[in-house]
């Protein structure tokens, strides 16, 4: 797979909501070489600007670079850490798994155990909620109390590898997306205005999102994420919400958006003269960036692009390659056609038509 090893830095690096630093630092790198400037704010979004000619409209095409994640909220007298999660867990998938605490104590952060029941003992009714996890750090309760703070955050511990036709890895929801955004970025040859953004705190509001949108103010919006891939056995055909190895999803709607339609249409035809493979997304359970951006400073037009992600929220986070790969030359496409290509002044005139012809309604 072309691209697999930035793919494998992204998704192995640590950034849980809201410290996203070590993401952040790979993507101002790898954007470096791309594009005109850089520049961070106080959220710790990364923007990278492509400059057109300072006349025309501005295209911004986001992914966020946080993954879920936890924070210490006590460290008991056993040394076992408690926390409190960042974002949405499936507490199904946190017995066994591995974890690292990025503690402020320290130049190094230790990395620990989320145990499991042995199966032996294990009342098989029994269920676990997060606030019920424990991280056992190896140590005695006065060393792990010396070592880790209330407040410190947590990560899990997974590697990114290629299986068959597919990698899997912990927090491709939404590194790739952020992947996607680079290799775009790293190929298209824009005319006009391109904003590459890498966002945070996504998986908690959409509140990165929500401050690039008001800082920029771009003519257009692209966000892409990762949605939901339930192609899988015990999954009415009903509620797959898209199938992995189909291409790129075009968001039609989530529950947090209903992206432009004009939009959306465009992001088709787009993909259909480049003869990218796409098909369509309706979700109704998970929100993406677009929603914030959308809104963010006043009305934006806005699109979605989506990588169809199986085991959503876990350590084997699974997408197809070549669905990656639709992606980037999808977003290829977006950032050559510029906000222009995706939206003009004819598409939001509906409202002043009417308004106009009320008007002539109302003149003597």
């Amino acid at each position: 797979m072309d691209g697999f090893d930035l793919l494998r830095d992204l998704t192995e690096s640590h950034g849980p909501v809201g410290f996203e630093t070590e993401p952040h630092e790979l993507v101002a790198d790898e954007l470096g070489g791309h594009v005109d400037h850089i520049r961070t704010d106080a959220m710790g979004n990364v923007v990278g600007t492509v400059e057109g000619d300072g006349e025309g409209p501005e295209l911004l095409i986001a992914a966020h670079m946080d993954e879920i994640g936890f924070m210490v909220r006590h460290v008991d007298d056993d040394g076992f850490v408690r926390v409190s999660p960042l974002g949405g867990w499936n507490p199904e998938i946190l017995r066994s798994a591995r974890v690292r605490v990025h503690a402020d104590a320290g130049d190094d952060p230790i990395d620990g155990v989320i145990g499991a029941i042995p199966a032996h003992v294990r009342d098989t009714e029994s269920e676990q909620d997060v606030e019920d996890v424990a991280i056992d750090l190896g140590l005695d309760g006065g060393t792990a109390r010396e070592r880790v703070a209330v407040g410190d955050a947590v990560t899990m511990r997974a590697p990114t590898e290629r299986i068959g036709e597919c990698v899997s890895g912990k927090a491709l929801d939404d590194r790739a997306g952020v992947w996607a955004v680079l290799r775009a970025a790293a190929r298209a040859d824009p005319d006009a205005t391109v904003h590459y953004v890498a966002t945070t705190q996504e998986e908690v509001g959409l509140r990165g999102a929500e401050g690039v949108g008001v800082d920029i103010d771009p003519d257009v919006a692209i966000a892409v994420d990762g949605t939901l891939e339930r192609a899988v056995p015990g999954v009415d055909a009903a509620d797959h919400v898209t199938t992995r190895g189909d291409g790129v999803a075009i968001k039609r709607k989530d529950a947090t958006v209903v992206p432009t339609p004009a939009v959306v249409e465009r992001l088709e035809a787009l993909a259909d003269d480049r003869e990218v493979p796409f098909q369509r997304e309706v979700a109704a359970s998970i929100g993406t960036d677009t929603g914030a951006l959308q809104t963010a400073a006043g009305s934006t037009p806005v699109g979605a692009v989506s990588i169809p992600v199986r085991y959503h929220h876990s350590t084997v986070e699974t997408a197809h390659a070549d669905d990656l790969a639709a992606t980037v030359d999808l977003l290829v496409a977006v950032a050559e056609a510029g906000a222009a290509g995706l939206w003009s002044a004819t598409d939001g005139a509906v409202g002043s038509v009417a308004a106009d012809e009320a008007d002539g309604e109302a003149d003597p």
